[in-house]
């Protein structure tokens, strides 16, 4: 499990360790079933305190990404693709609102938006 904290995000450290394990389970990098360090492993790992560690993984717990099995560990709960796909839809219109919100800085009429999404969509096809 590969998490890169930045002291200058802004965001808390709880919530970037949050953020990556959520990334990794819907980009699939991390399954159901995969198990995640300790919170003491992932502390010393990180160099933070074990408490932000807790705090992060009682977040995941509490959003249903992981399950944690007493004496054994904490692993990644099994997950429902529809919420799974709805979690990265709002990821998208995120970052879709971000793109707007440039364009209009900038004075760029919709068109040239749609024109620019449709060829970043296209990505090496053209």
């Amino acid at each position: 499990m590969d998490i890169i904290l930045s002291n200058t995000s802004g965001k808390p450290i709880y919530e970037q360790i949050t953020d990556q394990v959520k990334e990794q389970i819907m980009t699939g990098a991390l399954a159901a079933g995969d198990a995640l360090p300790s919170m003491r492993l992932l502390a010393k790992e990180l160099r933070i305190s074990v408490i932000t560690t807790k705090r992060a993984y009682e977040e995941l717990e509490r959003d249903g990404f992981l399950e944690n099995v007493p004496g054994k560990g904490c692993f990644v709960a099994p997950q429902n693709p529809e919420l799974l796909r709805e979690a990265q839809l709002r990821r998208v219109e995120e970052k879709l609102s971000q793109a707007v919100e440039e364009a209009r800085k900038g004075g760029f009429p919709p068109d040239t938006l749609h024109e620019l999404l449709d060829i970043l969509y296209q990505g090496d096809d053209l």
